[in-house]
């Protein structure tokens, strides 16, 4: 049985969506990944959120701990990771890293992000951490 969201995931999340619609409407296409992320970053901090921008998390293997683990494009609300790309076809790895993003930091709700598309409701795409 998959575990609900909280409101407070869900309302997040919606407004990262909402935000990553302004950002692509305005911009367009065809820009570098950094230009869209310090925007993501600057629309979700206009709504009072709290963002993290590629921020490091460590990992912790068999007691030992990796300070080079991962690095999450954004995390918002410290519930919320959010990976961008601005490409032309979105890399089947790119969706089993936000997974495991997901499930390594323990956060429920994640979002990976390709601003580089003709519609951008065909390049975001949501997961959920059922673990």
């Amino acid at each position: 049985m998959e575990k609900l969201l909280s409101s407070e995931e869900e309302n997040i999340g919606k407004q990262i969506v909402n935000a990553s619609f302004t950002i692509r409407k305005a911009l367009g296409p065809g820009l570098l990944e950094k230009v869209y992320e310090v925007c993501l970053c600057h629309e979700l901090r206009k709504s009072s959120l709290i963002v993290q921008r590629q921020l490091d998390v460590p990992i912790v293997y068999d007691g030992i701990i990796f300070d080079e683990g991962l690095r999450l494009d954004l995390l918002v609300e410290n519930k919320v990771v959010v990976e961008l790309k601005a490409v032309d076809i979105v890399n089947p790895v790119w969706e089993a890293q936000i997974i495991s993003h997901l499930i390594l930091t323990g956060h429920r709700l994640g979002y990976l992000i390709n601003f580089n598309v003709p519609l951008i409701k065909d390049g975001i795409r949501r997961f959920i951490n059922t673990k």
